[in-house]
């Protein structure tokens, strides 16, 4: 069984937890929801997990190195590298950086992309989905991961679903669509037909650098020539600073996944795992 790379994306600001979280000390560093921060407990969420997880890769802001390392540290949890942005570029990027780190030796795992600023409360349920997207990515499909919806939420994206596979516990996914009103909120959840968008996926990284490659060609060139061009620091990877900097800020959704599922023929086929983990984004202070 191929194993899962966890991916820990740690760059984000977290400005709308503001003046909590601050562009020095974002919010996914907090313990909002604990003891531990947003960040350590993503750190420690594949423990539900029963299948070959491999140490995770973790992308943040060079501002935010030390206190990620620590944070670690504390929970005596490992990485097998710590990827230094020298600015944000959004998630498209990040997950590039990740992607070739994952290739060095010619390895291909099924790469695992979570945000570090999410709560997942029920993590058995997670790792039943997360099950459910192996076998879906071991062919080369792209996998995420939608929240059933509790309520008709105006502040998330939505997933809208397509036919069914696998028994019924995954569907092709249609398409992405955008933060709707409060009355087309509500639509989405009479119909059934839509999951709220969580930004988790799973996909091999072969194929996110094949599918970055064609829809965002001069994005993947800027992330490999930044790649060829990184140092070693200690326990941090430094990527080539002006090279990244000329890579488009773009997030995974917008660079791949809308011109994916809008493509008749595209290079691969995306796929929704429904989850009903108790996931939240804590994106405001009234969540």
């Amino acid at each position: 069984m191929t194993p899962i790379q966890p991916v820990i994306l740690s760059g984000g600001s977290g400005t709308r937890l503001w003046p909590l979280s601050r562009e020095q000390y974002p919010k996914q560093l907090l313990p909002l929801m604990g003891e531990e921060s947003l960040l350590q407990t993503t750190a420690l969420r594949m423990a539900s997990y029963t299948g070959e997880v491999t140490l995770p890769i973790v992308v943040t802001n060079e501002d935010y190195r030390f206190i990620t390392a620590e944070q670690f540290r504390q929970i005596n949890c490992k990485f097998r590298a710590l990827i230094l942005e020298p600015a944000g570029r959004n998630t498209a990027p990040a997950l590039t950086l990740a992607a070739l780190q994952a290739r060095q030796g010619d390895a291909d795992p099924i790469l695992l992309v979570m945000p570090a600023d999410h709560v997942v409360r029920n993590t058995l349920a997670f790792g039943k989905a997360i099950e459910i997207g192996v076998p879906l990515a071991m062919e080369r499909t792209v996998v995420t991961f939608g929240i059933v919806p509790d309520r008709p939420e105006t502040g998330y994206g939505y997933l809208k679903l397509g036919g069914t596979s696998m028994a019924g516990e995954a569907h092709r996914l249609d398409r992405f669509v955008e933060k709707p009103d409060q009355d087309t909120a509500i639509q989405y959840m009479r119909s059934g037909k839509y999951l709220w968008n969580s930004g988790i996926f799973m996909i091999r990284a072969t194929v996110w650098l094949d599918v970055l490659r064609h829809y965002a060609p001069v994005m993947c060139n800027a992330c490999e020539a930044a790649f060829a061009k990184a140092q070693t620091d200690g326990d941090f990877f430094r990527v080539g600073r002006e090279d990244f900097l000329s890579s488009p800020s773009e997030s995974i959704d917008y660079a791949v996944m809308e011109p994916l599922t809008a493509d008749p023929e595209a290079l691969t086929t995306a796929m929704v795992v429904p989850m009903d983990a108790g996931w939240s984004d804590v994106g405001a202070w009234d969540a």
